[in-house]
């Protein structure tokens, strides 16, 4: 219908704007590229609790996963520009080594971001099934789930992707 094609024509607009953000603050096509791969991680997350509720989506549940996507583009974000300022501008080479040093570095704070969240849901997803709950509740158990996989990933797959596509040099060895 036209209210479909609508909704999905802004959903592909609000898409290239986030994507003409991030490489304006990342400045690289492959930095945006690994951080936009975090979100099928929190997806499976996401689609999971979805199921395991039921099966619908909700308007709760899409405010969830917009939800989701925001916390985990932000903690991409926090690990891809923590390499970079590793690379850049501590002058390490960029190997394994800097990735798990920079996924070690920014553990704590994506920790805190998926605890506080998931601490400040948790009574909200704990009551999904009561009355008067069914929108909030449905969207905190699809950030819950999401973050979930979400952090997990983003702390062990995305320091091993970002070795293999990342391409970053110290200004001291080569230009950029």
């Amino acid at each position: 219908s036209a209210a479909t094609h609508q909704l999905l024509a802004h959903a592909a607009l609000a898409l290239a704007g986030v994507v003409v953000l991030l490489y304006l603050a990342l400045r690289s096509m492959r930095s945006v590229t690994l951080v936009l791969v975090n979100l099928p991680f929190a997806l499976v997350g996401g689609v999971a609790v979805a199921l395991l509720m039921g099966g619908t989506l909700s308007l709760g549940g899409l405010v969830g996963f917009v939800t989701l996507f925001g916390i985990s583009v932000r903690n991409s974000i926090m690990l891809v520009s923590h390499y970079r300022h590793l690379v850049e501008v501590e002058g390490l080479p960029w190997n394994m080594q800097t990735s798990q040093r920079g996924a070690g570095e920014r553990l704590v704070p994506i920790l805190m971001t998926a605890l506080v969240t998931a601490l400040g849901l948790l009574p909200l997803a704990l009551t999904a099934g009561a009355p008067g709950n069914e929108i909030e509740g449905a969207m905190a158990a699809v950030i819950l789930g999401g973050l979930l996989t979400s952090t997990i990933l983003n702390l062990l797959v995305l320091p091993v992707l970002a070795v293999r596509w990342l391409r970053l040099f110290s200004p001291v060895s080569q230009p950029l």
